[in-house]
């Protein structure tokens, strides 16, 4: 497997975190875990399937994926790649009207959202481009071309980086201190520009956190403390839930996960 990973350009860095051409010359599997931003993928060559059970679902040449609450097993076969755009906290709902709450746990063709001529025609691009930095200008020209307006809410984007600063540990009543809402409003809000609750977002903020700072020079009890879980149950069913496995078994994996 090879990943390659671009930044974006000027006027995409408020919305676009990083763009990865992967690339699988033999065929791989991969484990994603639940991210806390939403992603486009254009398929280049091969194919891509979500294994899910005993079933194989072929993934669209474009997809979107909103956020989730589970992982996904994705299958390359030889010589299959893939462009992922990946976007910053709220930056997809620059791009995309639908509300991204509408597309949490789903992948969808991204001609569902889009004009399907547009998405055919960046797909030919991309096949017939031979460099991966001209497949990079490509996809940030269908961007800047899908502009839908700034959507870039202060007060949620805020919350954002207190949540994330602290680590996925901070109560919803904390955040709506001092803010001149409700929080029925504010909720609404956070789920149509993030594409969750801020209570699902938390959770995968902390676990993400846990998951990625975790060492075997310290107990999975100290760990899940330090992530702010004091209720073993507690923690080991938002570990299931996040990683489709216990913690033990997924930190002994031999399967890539993101």
């Amino acid at each position: 497997m090879n990943v390659e990973t671009f930044l974006p350009s000027k006027n995409l860095q408020p919305y676009v975190r990083q763009f990865l051409i992967i690339e699988s010359e033999d065929g791989m599997q991969n484990k994603i875990l639940p991210g806390s931003s939403l992603v486009i993928s254009f398929r280049i060559s091969g194919k891509i399937a979500h294994k899910e059970k005993d079933q194989e679902n072929i993934l669209p040449m474009s997809g979107i994926t909103g956020l989730r609450r589970i992982p996904r097993l994705i299958e390359y076969s030889k010589n299959a790649s893939t462009l992922l755009v990946i976007f910053e906290e709220g930056g997809a709902a620059n791009f995309i009207k639908e509300p991204l709450h509408n597309l949490f746990e789903l992948n969808l063709s991204l001609d569902n959202l889009i004009s399907s001529k547009k998405i055919s025609e960046t797909e030919e691009k991309l096949f017939l481009t031979k460099t991966n930095l001209e497949k990079i200008s490509i996809v940030e020209k269908f961007l800047i071309s899908e502009w839908v307006g700034s959507k870039n809410d202060n007060l949620i984007l805020d919350s954002i980086r207190k949540i994330k600063k602290s680590k996925g540990n901070l109560k919803i009543a904390d955040l709506l201190k001092g803010m001149p809402i409700s929080r029925d409003s504010y909720e609404k809000r956070f789920r149509e520009i993030i594409g969750t609750s801020p209570k699902q977002f938390s959770v995968l903020v902390r676990m993400r956190n846990f998951i990625d700072s975790y060492s075997s020079q310290i107990s999975l009890t100290e760990s899940a403390q330090n992530a702010g879980y004091f209720d073993q149950a507690h923690f080991i069913k938002d570990f299931k839930t996040f990683t489709d496995t216990t913690p033990k078994q997924f930190f002994k994996l031999s399967t890539p996960y993101w």
